[in-house]
């Protein structure tokens, strides 16, 4: 059981460490990448039309949340685009 434990704090370890430092928030953006400059261009332009469009937005909702069956993750997910709305739109 020891060696299972021993094991599982390793692993546990090794993932942390990992993790660390794949999620370094002043690690410096590529900036010669085509294909990274065009991802956020897109990214952009979607972020955009959720906010200026209320009946984009819906649909997206409906294709991106309604297959969600659990309750609190379908409200989560809900949520995250409430958060694109103008006050009092919906």
């Amino acid at each position: 059981m020891r060696r299972y434990q021993a094991a599982v704090l390793a692993a546990f370890g090794t993932v942390f460490i990992a993790g660390a430092a794949l999620a370094q928030p002043n690690a410096p953006l590529p900036q010669n990448n085509p294909e990274a400059a065009a991802n956020v261009r897109q990214s952009q332009a979607y972020s955009a039309l959720l906010r200026s469009n209320p009946a984009f937005r819906r649909k997206r909702e409906q294709i991106e949340c309604g297959p969600i069956t659990d309750p609190q993750l379908h409200a989560s997910c809900i949520a995250s685009f409430e958060a694109y709305a103008k006050p009092g739109q919906k």
